[in-house]
């Protein structure tokens, strides 16, 4: 029987699974990584880059590379949220004959749909490349909160990428069915999704043959990118403190600070402290220099405090609004990669006291579920 590819399309990074045995089964991408940045680019030699390529070279091409389409996809750029974003992104978008959104990317002008669709064709050759088979159908998860203009230019994404598109599905319904907590009756769960560029918290009631959204709520311009971002502005504080160069100025020295600051914020996950080493950062009169800084898991810790506070504060709203106590819920689930931290599991334990369940890989569970 021909495979369904179940796809976890994600404002950061995206990820795939297949059902091999009658158990959901991770796709790895073509670079041997079980998730790919949901990031197109086309280069100044006028070359179209996509996934790891295309985020590589991000602060060095910024107007050309697209990254959180999904903000932008099925939504009218008279939007408030669009006009925010207007203001952040450093790419040009323009409203559409249609009203919607269109972005700039190299000489063209793209509908968000088509820049998704970028990465869903790369994640299908690279699925077909690794199965050795062709796969023509698709299950595409979204947030519970997306409304139908969404929903519809998702599917049309995905056909556009030369899916047949069999379902738009929640993604904490696929969290859920990860898990099989729909076959357990009558429960009450917390799916509490902290990603790379967005913050969604839902709650789900959950009975044997239904899982109905009660609730949802979220940031869409909170993620585990602001984490980065701020191991990136302390170091640049403690350069220009040190050595008197302000390395903010510098794109390549900025590329080489963000792919630290990301390496050493999932290290300290694991590690009470980490060396940050980068040889050659820039240069001056008295030629190379290098920079070299110590970072605690403390000291992280400190710096994002008001972002984990902000999502419990949104988690005890989202309560309020489905007329429920923390007591109330019986199962929580952690999804996205910033859900590691240690200090997050922490919060999330004590609102609720009890363990949230993270017995399956967070940036996975929503493209297991939906597969």
């Amino acid at each position: 029987m021909a495979k369904i590819l179940g796809i976890d399309l994600g404002t950061t990074f995206s990820a795939m699974a297949v059902v091999e045995g009658g158990e959901p089964s991770i796709i790895e991408n073509k670079e041997g990584a079980r998730t790919t940045p949901s990031v197109a680019a086309v280069t100044k030699t006028n070359e179209t880059l996509v996934g790891i390529q295309a985020r590589r070279q991000q602060v060095t091409n910024p107007e050309n590379t697209i990254f959180v389409a999904k903000r932008l996809i099925g939504r009218r750029f008279s939007d408030e949220e669009v006009q925010k974003d207007k203001k952040l992104l450093p790419y040009e978008i323009r409203e559409a004959q249609d009203a919607g959104v269109e972005i700039k990317m190299g000489e063209k002008w793209l509908k968000p749909a088509e820049v998704s669709a970028m990465v869903l064709r790369k994640l299908k050759a690279d699925a077909e490349s690794k199965l050795g088979e062709t796969i023509s159908e698709a299950i595409i998860t979204v947030p519970a909160y997306f409304d139908d203009s969404q929903r519809k230019a998702t599917k049309i994404a995905g056909e556009i990428a030369g899916f047949e598109v069999k379902r738009v599905i929640n993604e904490p319904t696929a969290a859920a069915l990860a898990y099989g907590l729909n076959k357990n009756k009558d429960q009450k769960i917390v799916v509490y999704d902290f990603g790379g560029g967005t913050f969604d918290i839902s709650i789900l009631d959950v009975s044997e043959d239904t899982i109905e959204v009660k609730a949802t709520g979220g940031d869409t311009h909170l993620g585990g990118e602001d984490f980065d971002q701020k191991i990136v502005d302390w170091l640049i504080e403690q350069y220009l403190k040190d050595e008197g160069i302000d390395l903010g100025k510098d794109n390549l020295a900025l590329q080489r600070l963000k792919e630290a600051a990301e390496r050493a914020k999932v290290e300290l996950s694991s590690s009470l402290e980490t060396q940050i080493n980068l040889p050659f950062v820039t240069s001056d009169s008295s030629g190379p220099k290098h920079l070299d800084y110590k970072l605690t898991r403390a000291q992280l810790e400190g710096m994002v405090k008001e972002y984990i506070d902000t999502s419990i504060e949104l988690v005890k709203k989202a309560l309020g609004e489905a007329k429920l106590a923390a007591g109330d819920i019986q199962e929580i689930v952690l999804v996205g990669g910033q859900t590691r931290m240690p200090a997050i599991q922490e919060e999330v334990k004590k609102l609720f006291g009890k363990e949230p369940n993270k017995s399956i890989n967070p940036d996975e569970v929503v493209a297991a579920g939906a597969a």
